[in-house]
C-alpha cells in the first residue's frame, strides 16, 4: 500500500512537471528548463510501468466481474486463461517497479565514490585498508575503468586511515555496489614476532556520484573553513591554506580535502564527497520508509555488517551473503572481482525472482 501510495506521488508530480514545462516562464530559464526537464525524464519509467500496472489491475477487476456471471465453459475456460496471462503480466510490473522505487536501475549507470577506512586492529588494519585499496584500483584498470584519488590519510606503518576515490566507466555501480560493509582479513601481521593470526578489518562505503542536478545544496547551509594542509616538508612545505573542511550545518556532515596544492581544487573534490554523501544518507532514509523493498537486497545493507573475510593462511576469500567461497585469494586481491561480483549479481537476480505480493 506504501508503496502504491508513493508510485500516486509520483505521478502526480510528473503531472505536474509536464504543465511546468510548458508554461512560458520556464520555457524562458534554461537552467530551470533543464532541472525540470530532467527531473521529468527521471520518473518517466516509474511512471509509465506504474500506468500500465493501474491498466491491467482493471482488467483483472473486470474480469473476475464477469467470471462471476454465469457463462458456458468454453467462454469461462477462455477467460480463466486470459485471467492468468494478465496476472502473469502483473506480478512482472510488480517486480520491475521494485527495482525502479530502490533506485537500482536509476543509479545503474552512475559512476561511485568509493570511501575506505581502518576499523579494528590498529596499523594492521590500516595496511589492510591500503590492500583494499589497491584491490579495487587494480579491478578498474582490469576493467578499463578511471581512478581519481580525492582525499587520502596515511597512517606510520604505510596503511591507511582512510582514502577517498572516485572510479568512472561502463557498469561501474553495477560491479561495486555490493561492496559496502565490513571486510575482515585473517593473516599473521608483518609486525607479529610470534606468528601468530590475527583479525582486523576495514570499512568499505560506496556512494552513488551524483550530479549537481540531483542534489541541490543551499549555500547558507555550509561552513567552509580552510587551514594548512599536513602535507610533506621540505621544498613541498604547504605556506598556503589550501586544505578545505565543509560543514553541511543541518546534517552535520563533515567533509575535509588536502591533497592538491590549489584551495579550489580541494574544495571542488570536498563538495563532490559531500555531494554523495548527502545523497546517501537520504536514499538510506528513503529506503528505510520501503522496508519491503529492501527484502531484493542481498545482506541487509548495513554498513557494520562484516560482508567478507580474506583468510591468508588458507588463501580463501569467503563473502557472507551469499554463502560464496573462492581460493582464488591472490587473484582477488590482484583485481580479478569478476568471479565474486558474477556470483553476487546472480544472487541478486534470483532474489528478485522470488514470488511477491505489494
Amino acid at each position: 500500500k506504501r508503496m502504491l501510495e508513493q508510485l500516486e506521488k509520483l505521478e502526480n508530480r510528473y503531472q505536474e512537471l509536464e504543465e511546468f514545462l510548458a508554461s512560458y516562464d520556464v520555457i524562458s530559464d534554461k537552467e530551470q528548463y533543464n532541472k525540470y526537464a530532467k527531473e521529468l525524464s527521471g520518473l518517466k519509467e516509474p511512471v509509465s510501468l506504474f500506468r500500465e500496472y493501474k491498466k491491467i489491475s482493471k482488467e483483472i477487476d473486470d474480469l473476475i466481474v464477469v467470471l462471476k456471471e454465469k457463462h458456458d465453459k468454453e467462454f469461462t475456460e477462455l477467460a480463466k486463461k486470459e485471467l492468468q496471462d494478465l496476472e502473469g503480466k502483473k506480478a512482472d510490473l510488480e517486480q520491475r517497479l521494485k527495482i525502479v522505487l530502490t533506485g537500482e536501475g536509476e543509479d545503474i549507470g552512475k559512476d561511485v565514490i568509493l570511501e575506505i577506512r581502518q576499523g579494528t586492529g590498529g596499523d594492521e588494519a590500516g595496511l589492510f585498508a591500503a590492500d583494499l585499496y589497491r584491490m579495487y584500483t587494480k579491478y578498474a584498470v582490469n576493467k578499463d575503468w578511471s581512478v581519481e584519488p580525492m582525499s587520502v590519510s596515511s597512517n606510520e606503518a604505510g596503511g591507511f586511515k582512510e582514502v577517498i576515490f572516485s572510479v568512472k566507466g561502463k557498469d561501474v555501480f553495477k560491479r561495486l555496489k555490493f561492496e559496502s560493509g565490513v571486510h575482515r582479513v585473517q593473516r599473521v601481521p608483518t609486525t607479529e614476532a610470534q606468528g601468530r593470526i590475527h583479525t582486523s578489518t576495514a570499512t568499505v562505503v560506496v556512494l552513488v556520484e551524483p550530479e549537481e542536478v540531483d542534489l541541490v545544496i543551499e549555500p547558507k547551509d555550509l561552513r567552509i573553513d580552510t587551514y594548512r594542509s599536513s602535507g610533506p616538508g621540505g621544498q613541498h612545505m604547504q605556506k598556503t591554506d589550501s586544505a578545505v573542511r565543509i560543514t553541511h550545518i543541518p546534517t552535520g556532515v563533515v567533509v575535509a580535502c588536502q591533497d592538491e596544492r590549489s584551495q579550489l581544487k580541494n574544495k571542488n573534490k570536498a563538495m563532490r564527497i559531500l555531494r554523495a554523501k548527502l545523497l546517501d544518507r537520504k536514499i538510506e532514509q528513503e529506503s528505510k520508509k520501503l522496508s519491503e523493498a529492501r527484502k531484493t537486497q542481498i545482506g541487509s545493507g548495513d554498513r557494520s555488517e562484516k560482508i567478507r573475510t580474506y583468510n591468508f593462511p588458507d588463501r580463501r576469500v569467503t563473502d557472507h551473503r551469499i554463502n560464496f567461497t573462492s581460493h582464488r585469494l591472490e587473484a582477488m586481491l590482484e583485481g580479478n572481482l569478476d568471479e565474486l561480483s558474477d556470483a553476487l549479481l546472480k544472487a541478486t537476480q534470483e532474489k528478485k525472482d522470488e514470488p511477491r505480493t505489494f
